[in-house]
């Protein structure tokens, strides 16, 4: 079985067009543990890009853990 396999560049430009839209992210924490977050991609910089949660929170992730399969797109709203 063939396994698609993304670039760093390729991850950038995708997350490039989700900006401004409302997104629903599963974020693997480590130890099982499995966060479920909504909200709006809000900046996109070099290493990083931040999501506003519905809860009016901003946090931080860094296109790597988009890579590696610790953050999954489910659904963009």
């Amino acid at each position: 079985m063939k396994r698609m396999t993304m670039s760093l560049e390729e991850a950038k430009l995708k997350i490039l067009a989700l900006k401004g839209s409302m997104v629903e992210m599963d974020v693997n924490r480590g130890r099982k543990k499995i966060d479920k977050i909504s909200g709006t991609i809000k900046d996109i910089y070099p290493s990083v890009f931040t999501v506003q949660t519905t809860t009016e929170k901003v946090q931080t992730f860094s296109y790597y853990d988009v890579l590696c399969g610790n953050i999954k797109f489910t659904n963009s709203l």
